[in-house]
């Protein structure tokens, strides 16, 4: 069984994300192909795989754009495979925050709805396994401006917002109950 996973990240966490998955994956026994779209120094032999993943980021609210372009030029393959998406976004660790009030867990869960439906309508592909991901605020490799803008969008989400320092927001267990209860299911019927 092989299984191909695609991202787009713009600081890196999607690309931990993805790596994260071809770990879990290899523990079963499952070949895995990792491929940063932004950067496919080879075409894809789409006719090897038996599944797919498809995980991008969300900067300034948008799914990075070489992931839209590449599920634009790739959609029958995806659809022929069934791949997954995650959408990995600074709002879904607000709409996860169980310390938050229901209003602002509600309004960050609509927040992700609406940014998938826009990637959905940018590229004509709607996978029947979607799950939004909490991404990570990484400060420390921000300029000047976007360190402000990204304080403003934690902030608004409830996240945190001392800028000496980085924070993971992504829920790797819920990561893992995914890759093990839709993924391998998937691949294995």
């Amino acid at each position: 069984m092989r299984i191909a996973v695609f991202y787009a990240t713009r600081e890196g966490q999607t690309a931990r994300i993805a790596e994260h998955i071809a770990h879990e994956l290899q523990t079963s026994n499952v070949q895995v192909d990792v491929f940063d779209v932004k950067d496919m120094g080879r075409p894809v032999d789409w006719a090897s795989y038996h599944a797919a993943c498809v995980a991008a980021s969300v900067h300034l609210g948008r799914h990075e754009p070489e992931m839209i372009t590449f599920v634009k030029q790739n959609r029958p393959e995806l659809e022929r495979l069934s791949a997954m998406f995650l959408s990995v976004s600074l709002s879904e660790a607000g709409a996860e925050d169980p310390a938050a009030p229901p209003e602002r867990r509600q309004k960050a869960a609509a927040d992700v709805a609406g940014l998938i439906e826009t990637f959905v309508k940018e590229t004509g592909w709607r996978s029947h396994h979607v799950l939004p991901v909490a991404g990570a605020l990484t400060y420390s490799r921000y300029n000047f401006i976007i360190r402000f803008v990204m304080k403003r969008i934690a902030r608004a989400n409830g996240a945190p917002t001392d800028t000496s320092r980085d924070y993971e927001l992504t829920d790797w267990t819920t990561l893992d109950r995914f890759v093990r209860d839709r993924l391998l299911l998937t691949v294995a019927s």
